[in-house]
């Protein structure tokens, strides 16, 4: 099984509401440019056991102690595995059911993932593919995190594309079947959240719902293609993540040989949330350059493209913001098929001649605040339908970095499980 039961630790305080919500904290690549969301979070938690010390914040990869940090992190799961802080439910899977700033209620289920079965290179073909183009600097990082860790936190959220919705919706007219594992109010206005362990019946059918979407027969007739091989999960969220896992693995492989395949190491806890899930909306994601002049970036695009300002003509669109005004842009001619694409490759080429810096932002207002200054300028996009994400990845691999994102920063998977990969 390529998604499938396993081992989960929940801290051994999960029916404590209060304990719980200083437990939980969003994940590590949110709030990237705004470091009081994160001296928010560390008021908060105090010296409480809590995910943010088994975690690192992306906002602090670039700091001077980044290694001592590193190395207090995974010294953190070793003092709260000693002090029996975990309790571990065997071979199960986790009903989620997460309300959302907005009220809305997504579903999801945890579980781990064979990374045999994932591929993040270009033309990948295996069930699991990567939604958006991996990049690989963002590994190392993360991968010194992981070679020395012996748990693992997931903020991964892995897509199935069930449009009649028969998997995994229907789970929450069962949870009076469950056991309920936790029930609280996430931190910082985050919404709620509920996780069941599943039934063995109902773990049972879903494995078997899932085995049913790899029919290539079927997969090849409900996309119009040929293909020799289904795409059956997509990723979500934590692509970088899963990626890290995989190399981690792959890693281990090189070294241990085929002992390397029974290793825990060799899965990545995550969770499966389907693609028409009703609370599942895709946002853009934003740019912001710092120390960069948008003008200058406006001329280089028009050296390449012809450009209109009027929102009536037909092209591709974006709002370049400066000085926190917005100024729409039509590119007439384009050579890439998304807007986001287009835009993109511009700003790499520009920022290797020019300098600067890039930032991935998932709120409108953020950009809008950010590009105030006149020494930084940001790029707002329209979002891209839901709808087409399996069919673009099937025909044309992964999308540009950072085309989507599922909701906005406050609606991220929330660190709650964890597992053993050692």
């Amino acid at each position: 099984m390529t998604f499938q039961r396993t081992d989960i630790l929940l801290p051994d305080f999960s029916a404590d509401q209060e304990k719980m919500q200083k437990w939980s904290v969003v994940a590590c690549d949110q709030y990237t440019s705004e470091p009081e969301y994160w001296d928010a979070v560390s008021a908060l938690v105090g010296e409480d056991a809590s995910t943010l010390n088994l975690t690192v914040p992306e906002i602090y990869l670039n700091d001077a102690d980044i290694d001592e940090r590193i190395q207090r992190t995974n010294a953190k799961m070793e003092e709260y595995k000693e002090k029996g802080l975990f309790t571990e439910y065997k071979n199960s899977l986790i009903f989620v059911e997460r309300t959302l700033k907005n009220g809305a209620k997504r579903y999801g289920v945890v579980g781990a993932v064979d990374l045999e079965d994932y591929d993040f290179s270009v033309g990948s073909k295996t069930k699991i593919r990567a939604t958006e183009g991996t990049v690989v600097s963002r590994i190392p990082p993360r991968l010194r995190v992981r070679c020395g860790a012996s748990v693992e936190l997931p903020h991964i959220m892995i897509l199935i594309d069930d449009a009649a919705k028969t998997i995994i919706e229907p789970l929450s007219g069962k949870t009076n079947e469950f056991e309920l594992l936790y029930d609280f109010d996430l931190m910082q206005d985050s919404g709620h959240i509920k996780g069941y362990k599943m039934s063995d019946a109902a773990c049972d059918l879903m494995e078997k719902q899932l085995l049913s979407l790899e029919d290539l027969d079927t997969f090849n007739q409900k996309y119009g293609v040929s293909m020799d091989s289904a795409l059956v999960f997509a990723m979500g969220d934590g692509n970088h993540s899963l990626a890290t896992a995989k190399t981690h693995y792959e890693n281990l492989k090189k070294e241990l040989g085929d002992v390397a395949k029974e290793s825990p190491a060799r899965y990545a806890l995550c969770e499966l949330v389907n693609l028409h899930d009703s609370s599942l909306e895709f946002e853009a994601i934003h740019r912001v350059v710092f120390d960069a002049s948008g003008e200058a970036f406006l001329d280089a695009l028009a050296k390449e493209y012809e450009l209109s300002f009027d929102e009536n003509d037909e092209g591709q669109k974006f709002e370049l913001v400066l000085s926190g005004e917005k100024k729409t842009v039509i590119v007439k001619n384009p050579k890439e098929y998304l807007t986001v694409a287009t835009v993109q490759k511009a700003l790499d080429s520009f920022v290797s001649e020019n300098g600067g810096e890039i930032d991935y932002i998932h709120g409108e207002d953020v950009v809008l605040s950010l590009a105030k200054d006149e020494k930084n300028f940001g790029i707002l996009f329209d979002a891209m339908d839901k709808a087409d994400l399996y069919k673009s990845v099937i025909l044309d691999g992964a999308l540009p970095r950072k085309t989507f994102s599922m909701g906005e920063a406050c609606d991220k998977r929330f660190y709650i499980e964890a597992r053993k990969i050692k």
